[in-house]
């Protein structure tokens, strides 16, 4: 199993990006890392953490994609930059399975959809991360920021993806899809939602459960929510930004009186386990289904340990028959 990691491009590349990488290795007998980035920077990075493995190759790339550059300027301008020689060694390379990348999101996508080519029948890759629900679970949601003009067909395609990535990756067998809106009913939303259902409905291929409001997100009621790039982008960040301060006043008003620390004290250990709970980093990035490889977008700001479980990521999606499973819905429907 052979996976590309872009060490470059997040906020806290490359340190975070090589020590996930040895992690990962440490965990995965049969993994082959290809790091892409400065040479020089990376094998002193690997030197401070020790690592040796005859499993890791190096693909020198001295220039860097940030978020200020324009996704087209960027491909077609920066082609030594870390991110496109992983895309362009994926596309060349069948042996290489996926990538992991925490560099800039539009440039991502631009590259993958330009260079690696999507699944037949599908219009555009979707993004599709994963957050914790109250009853231990996960939930999909797809799309997160890929899209944001759709139409009900791609609605359709997403829950699809969606219900494929969540079987063959996380065992769910018969995942809940949901559609996101503003009520439950059949009738609720705007023109695109009230196409996009009965399409929904009448597939048989997905589990839809009907239409799913923002506030029932982590419920567990659901296992995948279908929406706009835009809506999605927003359901997520919202929803990991109110975990964040959530906990942040938690700790303010602890410290804030003396009996409350005593109490927390002998609760550190749910605390800890709480805090954990809602940490997005713990449960990797955004995989864009849709293309004919795998790749994983990390958050800008992961850590060691976020970007290991999007490399766990990528070598449990290319190692099922998800590419397969999607072409033969899409054969089905259309």
């Amino acid at each position: 199993m052979k996976i590309i990691v872009d060490c470059f491009g997040g906020d806290k590349s490359p340190s975070a990006n090589v020590e996930g990488a040895v992690l990962a290795l440490r965990e995965h007998g049969d993994l082959e890392l290809i790091l892409t980035g400065d040479e020089n920077i990376i094998k002193s990075e690997l030197d401070r953490l020790g690592c040796k493995s005859d499993r890791i190759e190096i693909l020198h790339a001295p220039d860097v994609i940030t978020g200020e550059d324009k996704p087209t300027d960027a491909i077609r301008l920066k082609r030594d930059s870390s991110m496109i020689k992983a895309i362009s060694m994926l596309r060349k390379e069948p042996d290489i399975a996926g990538l992991v990348s925490t560099g800039a999101t539009g440039s991502l996508i631009a590259a993958a959809t330009l260079r690696i080519g999507r699944i037949r029948g599908i219009r555009r890759p979707a993004f599709c991360p994963v957050l914790p629900t109250m009853d231990g679970g996960i939930v999909g949601i797809c799309d997160s920021g890929a899209n944001v003009d759709i139409t009900p067909e791609m609605l359709l395609h997403q829950a699809i993806l969606g219900s494929a990535y969540l079987k063959n990756v996380y065992g769910i067998k018969s995942p809940r899809v949901a559609m996101l809106n503003i009520g439950t009913e059949s009738e609720k939303g705007d023109d695109l939602r009230k196409a996009a259902y009965p399409m929904l409905k009448d597939c048989e291929s997905i589990n839809f459960v009907g239409n799913m409001e923002s506030r029932d997100l982590l419920s567990g009621r659901y296992d995948l929510v279908v929406c706009d790039g835009f809506s999605g982008n927003v359901l997520v960040k919202t929803t990991e930004g109110t975990a964040l301060e959530l906990l942040k006043k938690l700790k303010k008003d602890i410290y804030s009186k003396t009996i409350y620390k005593l109490g927390a004290l002998l609760m550190k250990n749910m605390f800890m386990q709480e805090k954990e709970f809602m940490n997005y980093h713990n449960y990797g990035g955004s995989v864009l289904l849709g293309c004919e490889k795998t790749i994983v977008k990390g958050h800008g700001s992961s850590d060691a340990k976020a970007v290991k479980i999007c490399i766990d990521q990528a070598y449990r999606m290319s190692s099922g028959e998800m590419n397969r499973e999607i072409e033969e819905a899409l054969a089905y429907i259309q």
